[in-house]
């Protein structure tokens, strides 16, 4: 049996600016990302970690220096647990976006959709399940791993060992800095250990709905 442990990378620059990161480079951790990591880093150092492997991008890479630092391990580049690449989604306002036709098709039918000049959901998904595959034959039994990657592939990868239709996987969420632990067993069993782990349960805060946030909320992120 390996454990991996799937972590999502802390709040990013960009956060207040509800626009598709994707893969451009340079976007940072802001102050609260950097607590995120820090705090994740303290819950998972005493964890028998063997490897620590994370999406190329920026914000991930940054994430996994915390817990890098705790567990004085290297860091391994994973392409393939790297952020959906949108194409010509990227850098865009999910504002803007959601007012193309083609947003219904990415909320309620991602199996069908795919990004302009980017990529489809479902090969994203397939990328991300075969990388974790090759890591548990990688790895000896019982080891344990982490990867930091991103919430949509994060989400895919759930609803994937979780026996999901892709269409659903949205209901799944992952919250930035948080763990979701994964047992690929040698007889080919799966056991989904834990999800969207991120420290002791809070009480939901109680804002003022406006128009604004209520569009916000039905948008999502858009940080990955």
């Amino acid at each position: 049996m390996t454990y991996i442990l799937l972590v999502r990378h802390g709040q990013n620059e960009w956060v207040e600016k509800k626009r598709l990161a994707g893969w451009i480079p340079d976007i940072h951790l802001n102050d609260e990302g950097k607590r995120q990591a820090q705090q994740l880093a303290e819950r998972l150092c005493h964890l028998p970690l063997k490897a620590i492997y994370s999406s190329p991008v920026t914000r991930c890479m940054e994430t996994a220096h915390y817990l890098a630092e705790a567990l004085e391990l290297n860091i391994q580049e994973l392409e393939a647990v790297g952020e959906v690449r949108y194409g010509e989604w990227e850098g865009a306002e999910i504002e803007t976006l959601s007012k193309e036709k083609s947003w219904y098709a990415v909320q309620h039918f991602p199996s069908r959709f795919r990004f302009p000049q980017g990529e489809a959901l479902r090969e994203v998904q397939a990328r991300a399940v075969a990388a974790l595959e090759e890591l548990c034959n990688k790895h000896e039994k019982d080891e344990m791993v982490v990867v930091v990657s991103h919430a949509d592939l994060i989400k895919l990868v759930l609803a994937h060992y979780l026996g999901v239709h892709i269409d659903l996987f949205q209901r799944i969420i992952i919250s930035p800095a948080s763990v979701s632990v994964l047992a690929l067993m040698e007889n080919g069993m799966v056991r989904v250990a834990r999800m969207n782990d991120d420290g002791p349960l809070q009480a939901p805060k109680r804002e003022e709905k406006s128009e604004t946030k209520e569009n916000e909320q039905s948008n999502g992120e858009g940080n990955g």
